[in-house]
């Protein structure tokens, strides 16, 4: 189990020590997407889902998924996040919704996590309030594009 740092010398799962790292600036951006008819793109554009404002519930759930992020990922610490920002982006070409995630700290541990959380969230909320009008869409691609800070330093995930 070399290099899995959620796992004892045993293999046992177990929250990671971070108590001797340093507090430094962490930043992670994650990305996903919802797939749709361009019917059900066009009723959430136009602002006609019966259950209100799609994009900005979605975003507000997004946000909300991050701060709650070590409550739903068992070994994850519970963070004091500084940021979380969510972009919601219609995309004709798609067709659906393109969704960003950034989420930063000042802590002793990452915020991959609570972006990628941000993104799930906001995309399973965005189906929420749409499927009433199409079931089949396809929440996909959600990935890490960025992290920095700490002693890993830098990724970008082109």
């Amino acid at each position: 189990m070399s290099g899995l740092t959620h796992f004892d010398g045993d293999g046992q799962a177990h929250m990671v020590d971070v108590s001797d790292k340093p507090v430094t600036a962490r930043i992670a951006v994650a990305e996903g997407h919802v797939r749709m008819n361009r019917e059900t793109l066009a009723l959430i554009t136009e602002g006609r889902a019966g259950k209100g404002d799609v994009l900005g519930i979605a975003r507000i759930a997004g946000i909300t998924g991050a701060k709650k992020t070590s409550d739903l990922i068992p070994l994850c610490h519970p963070l004091p996040i500084t940021k979380v920002a969510l972009d919601l982006t219609p995309d004709d070409t798609l067709p659906g919704i393109r969704i960003t995630a950034t989420v930063k700290t000042g802590g002793q541990t990452g915020v991959e996590m609570e972006a990628l959380t941000a993104v799930s969230t906001a995309a399973l909320t965005v189906y929420d309030m749409v499927k009433a009008v199409q079931k089949d869409m396809e929440i996909g691609s959600i990935r890490l594009t960025l992290k920095d800070g700490g002693k890993s330093g830098r990724f970008e995930n082109p």
